[in-house]
């Protein structure tokens, strides 16, 4: 069924109960007749106007269920249908809201004791009419009590989709960041060390043919890795096991040429370590050397990396000439890796050259 009520199933299911009941009751008592009739033919309208509601205006449906009730009632001998009574408040609740909703099931509540006043004489001593007007008393506040749960439940829902899509948005921008990250600290580092290395080949290709060689054999390589990480970022970083050290240390033997030694210190281990603060110190170290063979002039890199129980730490100096520590896009894309990992950066830098310490906990 259709509704633009959050729990549409109340009103026709309870409908369907006190057809049930009442039938049954005046099948017992009267056998078949046409008040029985008129009973369940308005009874049956009832439940099919709950399928009609998204065509009729809410107010006017209203007014019509109303009518319909004190017709059931009427034709009611068992007082099973006094239940319908209920549907006024609740379904108000949908419609007008609590305060009009709480005002219906007051005037519901009120009308039954007076309806009893001028049917039954001295109904306030018998026990039966007694419990009914009460048990009617609580079944409407507990049919408003559902109305509200209802709609604040669908009110969450409603905040949680918005939440959900705002959530799939933010995810979508985090994944174009973190994806301009890797680009710029991956296939921009190799493709930084191509440079390099075909410059040197450049410049020695007359004076040194062995080191132009080996110039284009490492920018062949760097070539190569950079092909290899595009695939590995294709297929989730890969699929054997990354190591830092190891990594680390595959990287500085490609880099080190005649101009620029670079150095790795390592203490600690780091087996069984989580693997997300060691690719981040990887990229950080990646961006740290790009660097400096692009842009610092340095001729001697230092690395030292340290595990121990509670993080990772990456120092990288060089002997570069520095900068302003104006941070381009790498070294922000560093910071911003670091931190998402409540790690801690910092940079200093002057002309005697530039250090980078990460502190990354597991």
């Amino acid at each position: 069924m259709s509704s633009t009520r959050p729990v549409p199933w109340v009103s026709p299911l309870l409908c369907l109960a006190v057809l049930v009941g009442g039938g049954y009751y005046a099948l017992v008592d009267d056998g078949p007749s046409l008040r029985l009739a008129g009973f369940s033919a308005l009874l049956l309208v009832l439940i099919g106007l709950d399928f009609l509601e998204r065509h009729i205006p809410a107010p006017a449906l209203l007014l019509v269920q109303v009518a319909l009730y004190i017709a059931v009632n009427t034709l009611d001998d068992s007082g099973i249908s006094r239940a319908l009574i209920v549907l006024v408040p609740f379904t108000a609740y949908f419609t007008f809201g609590p305060r009009t909703a709480i005002v219906l099931g007051t005037g519901c509540v009120a009308a039954l004791p007076l309806l009893f006043t001028l049917n039954i004489p001295n109904w306030q001593t018998n026990a039966e009419r007694v419990s009914d007007v009460v048990m009617f008393a609580l079944g409407v506040v507990l049919a408003i009590t559902m109305a509200a749960v209802a709609v604040r439940e669908r009110e969450a829902r409603v905040r949680l989709e918005a939440t959900l899509r705002e959530v799939e948005t933010l995810s979508a921008a985090q994944e174009r960041n973190r994806l301009a990250r890797e680009i710029h600290d991956s296939l921009g580092h190799h493709l930084t060390a191509i440079a390099v290395q075909l410059e040197k080949a450049t410049a020695f290709a007359d004076l040194d043919p062995a080191s132009a060689r080996n110039a284009v054999g490492s920018a062949r390589w760097s070539a190569d890795r950079a092909l290899t990480e595009v695939r590995h970022s294709v297929r989730a970083l890969g699929r054997r096991p990354f190591r830092l050290t190891d990594t680390l240390t595959e990287l500085i033997d490609h880099l080190n040429d005649d101009r620029l030694t670079i150095s790795l210190d390592v203490t600690g281990d780091e087996d069984g370590r989580p693997l997300t603060p060691l690719h981040a110190l990887y990229r950080a170290a990646q961006e740290a050397l790009t660097n400096a063979c692009r842009h610092s002039g340095a001729t001697n890199v230092r690395l030292s990396l340290s595990y121990d129980e509670s993080g990772a730490s990456l120092t990288v100096t060089d002997d570069g000439r520095g900068f302003d520590l104006r941070e381009g896009f790498g070294l922000r894309g560093m910071r911003e890796r670091i931190e998402v990992l409540d790690g801690h950066f910092d940079l200093a830098s002057t002309p005697a050259g530039t250090t980078i310490s990460i502190r990354v906990p597991w």
